[in-house]
């Protein structure tokens, strides 16, 4: 799922790692908690299959002055001590950040992962597909949202029959969760609604060129000889 979200980012610009994770945050709640840790191991991996490429960012002199000087010491030992530690500290003024880009194979693995339905039962999954979804083709976003209201009245019917033998504290319980894969249903059907309200495309058919402009006469006749 998060091979699908750094992918579906990169669709739309390209990002630096730290920015990656703050779109994630801020625009995709729902993987508002993924650490560096898991998207940096995630972009190597994209990388080494070739659905990303990384290229060094340029920084500006903003950047460059974000790593002030050490103030003085006051000791002789101390001023020695800084000057050891920046001999030693790696220059970062002429090489910028790693900037992600997606390539052609990366956008034909994502569209495959969006289309993908084998995990929709995820209330997260499904959620972050109906996020990019305007990246599938129409039939493909309709298969989708069918798919999930499929599941979402098979549980609603699951719900239902463990409703018996059970007190009135557990029952409350199952009564909610009913309600709310009720509501869901009705949120389903409503963009299923406005999908096919949407009028499809009619592909175009091409004229038919006249027959008597594409007939080539076979033979051509001279009339008396040529000297």
């Amino acid at each position: 799922m998060l091979d699908m979200a750094i992918l579906g980012l990169l669709e739309e610009r390209d990002l630096h790692g730290y920015e990656i994770r703050r779109q994630l945050r801020d625009n995709l709640g729902i993987l508002a908690n993924v650490s560096f840790g898991s998207i940096y191991p995630a972009l190597t991996r994209l990388e080494k299959a070739g659905a990303v490429m990384a290229t060094e960012g340029p920084v500006g002199p903003s950047a460059r002055a974000a790593a002030p000087l050490a103030p003085p010491t006051g000791s002789l030992s101390g001023e020695l001590a800084v000057l050891r530690a920046r001999r030693h500290t790696p220059s970062h003024s002429r090489r910028g950040k790693k900037v992600y880009r997606i390539t052609d194979k990366g956008r034909e693995l994502f569209v495959q992962l969006l289309a993908d339905g084998g995990s929709l039962d995820d209330a997260r999954s499904f959620g972050l597909r109906l996020a990019f979804a305007r990246h599938l083709a129409p039939q493909a976003r309709l298969a989708l949202l069918e798919r999930r209201r499929a599941q979402l009245v098979q549980r609603l019917a699951e719900t239902a029959a463990t409703n018996a033998e059970l007190d009135v504290y557990a029952r409350s319980v199952v009564q909610h969760t009913a309600e709310s894969v009720a509501q869901d249903i009705t949120w389903i059907d409503r963009l299923i609604a406005s999908e096919r309200a949407v009028p499809q495309p009619v592909p175009a058919v091409p004229h038919s060129v006249p027959t008597e402009l594409t007939s080539v006469p076979t033979e051509l006749t001279y009339e008396g000889d040529i000297r």
